[in-house]
C-alpha cells in the first residue's frame, strides 16, 4: 500500500531514508550503514551530513532552500540513482520521511528510523510518552501551543532554533501559565547533550543549541481566564467591538456543527472569528476559512486565532465574492453562517459547495431571516432550534436575569432532505 495519494512518479530503486541522531555514525545499525554506503547520492542537511565519516565515498547534497518546492525537480533530475535521504530521528515523526511518503508513494520508500527527539526526552524525563502531546514549532508560530496547554499537563513541543524556549517563555508569561517548568533538552543522545530547566516567569537563560526540545511542565494561574478546547470560551478571550456569538450560544453551535478531526469548516459572516476558532481547537488538524466583507474585523479575526493558538485559519472577504479564492483539494465538511443569511445567494452557494454528509448550521437573530430559515427547512429537511439565554445581573442591591436575544438555529445534512 503506498500511504496515500501519490503526485510524483519515481522509477529508480526505492529511496532509503534514514533517520540519524545526534551520536552520528556510532548510533547508526548495520542496515542503516548499508544504506548510507550503498547509496549513490546523499541528501540531507549541513548538520545531517557533517555526521556521516569522510572515508564514506558517496555523492552528498545540502537539501535547498525552500525544500519541499524544490523536491519533484531535485528527484527528477536524479531518476535512477540509488539515493539516500538522512533525517534526525524518526523520518516519519514531523519529519521527511510523511513528506516522500505523500510524493511518491510509501511503496517507493525503505524508511530505516531511530528514536525521535520525543522518545529520547520523556527517557530523560520519566515522562510516559503515549500520554504526551507533541506540538511542533518549526516552520510554524509557538502560539500553536496554546491549545494544548492545561493545569497539571506535560507538553514537547519540537523547536525552530535556539529562540524557540525563549519565546516559549514569553508566550506562557502572557496567557497564564508563567509558574510553569519550562526543561530545555539539547542534542539528545549525543556527546554535547545538555538539560536546562527554569520557570517561564523569570526565564533569563541564554540561548543554546538550536537543535533542541522544550518540555513543558504546565502550572495555570487560576486567576486567569480559563481556554480548553471544549467550546463555548469567556467571551472576553475575543476582541470584536460586540460582533460575538455569545459563549453560550457558540457551545451550542459548535454541538450542531460537530467538528471531526481534520474536518474543514467555513464560516460564514465571521465577526470575530469565534465559530471557526473554536472549531480549530477542538483538535490540532481541524481547518477553517473564515468569510468577512469588513477588512477591520478580517484584521480582528487574524488577531484573534493568533492569540487564541490556531493562526492557520484562512480569512477571506465576503462569500459571494471571494469563494474562488477558497478552492480546497475538498468541499467543506461543514459551513456555519452567522451573518449575511438573508442575502441573496448566500445561503444557496453555501448549500451548494457543501459536501454530500456535510453539515450546514445557520444561526438567525431576526424576524426575516428566521422566516427564511423556515422556508429552508420546508425545503430541505433538517433540526429548527430556538433559544435564549438569561445572564445574571445586578440591579441595585439584588440580582436579575438579563436576556440575551433569542436565536433560531437550523441545522441540516446535505443528502437527508425530506
Amino acid at each position: 500500500m503506498n500511504g496515500g495519494a501519490v503526485t510524483t512518479e519515481w522509477s529508480g530503486p526505492p529511496i532509503a531514508v534514514v533517520g540519524i541522531g545526534a551520536d552520528g555514525w556510532g548510533g547508526l545499525g548495520e542496515a542503516a550503514r548499508a544504506a548510507i554506503s550503498d547509496a549513490e547520492l546523499i541528501f540531507g542537511s549541513v548538520r545531517q551530513i557533517e555526521l556521516i565519516p569522510q572515508d564514506i565515498t558517496v555523492a552528498r547534497r545540502e537539501w535547498p532552500s525552500p525544500l519541499v518546492p524544490a523536491l519533484s525537480g531535485l528527484f527528477a533530475d536524479n531518476a535512477g540513482r540509488q539515493i539516500c535521504v538522512l533525517a534526525s530521528g524518526d523520518p516519519m515523526f514531523y519529519g521527511i520521511g510523511a513528506t516522500l511518503a505523500g510524493l511518491f508513494g510509501a511503496d517507493q520508500l525503505r524508511v530505516l528510523p531511530q528514536a525521535s527527539s520525543a522518545s529520547l526526552a520523556c527517557a530523560r524525563l520519566g515522562w510516559a510518552l503515549a500520554e504526551i502531546p507533541v506540538v511542533s514549532a518549526v516552520g510554524r508560530p509557538v502560539a500553536t501551543v496554546l491549545p494544548e496547554l492545561a493545569d497539571r499537563r506535560r507538553v514537547l513541543v519540537l523547536s525552530a532554533d535556539q529562540n524557540t524556549p525563549g519565546q516559549l517563555a514569553e508566550l506562557l508569561r502572557d496567557n497564564g501559565f508563567g509558574g510553569s517548568t519550562l526543561i530545555v533538552l539539547e542534542q539528545l543522545g549525543g556527546p554535547r547533550e545538555r538539560v536546562v530547566r527554569d520557570r517561564a516567569a523569570g526565564w533569563e537563560l541564554a540561548t543554546g543549541d538550536p537543535l533542541n526540545i522544550v518540555a513543558i511542565d504546565c502550572v495555570a494561574d487560576p486567576k486567569h481566564p480559563r481556554a480548553t478546547r471544549v467550546p463555548g470560551l469567556p467571551d472576553e478571550l475575543f476582541g470584536g467591538a460586540g460582533q460575538l456569538t455569545k459563549s453560550e450560544v457558540r457551545a451550542l453551535t459548535l454541538a450542531a456543527l460537530a467538528p471531526a478531526p481534520g474536518e474543514l469548516l467555513w464560516d460564514v459572516g465571521g465577526g470575530s472569528g469565534s465559530i471557526a476558532i473554536e472549531w480549530c481547537r477542538t483538535h490540532p488538524s481541524c481547518r477553517a476559512v473564515s468569510f468577512e466583507r469588513l477588512e477591520h474585523r478580517r484584521r480582528r479575526i487574524a488577531d484573534n486565532a493568533a492569540a487564541l493558538g490556531v493562526p492557520h485559519i484562512g480569512v477571506r472577504g465576503e462569500i459571494l465574492t471571494d469563494i474562488g479564492k477558497s478552492v480546497e483539494s475538498a468541499p467543506p465538511d461543514a459551513i456555519f453562517v452567522g451573518g449575511g443569511l438573508t442575502q441573496d445567494g448566500v445561503l444557496e452557494t453555501c448549500w451548494s459547495v457543501l459536501r454530500q454528509g456535510g453539515r450546514l448550521v445557520a444561526n438567525a437573530v431576526t424576524a426575516e431571516s428566521e422566516a427564511l430559515l423556515l422556508q429552508w427547512v420546508a425545503a430541505y429537511g433538517g433540526q429548527l432550534r430556538k433559544f435564549q439565554i438569561y445572564r445574571a445581573e445586578a440591579l441595585g442591591n439584588f440580582t436579575t436575569w438579563r436576556p440575551q436575544l433569542p436565536v433560531t438555529q437550523w441545522a441540516a445534512v446535505k443528502g437527508d432532505s425530506v
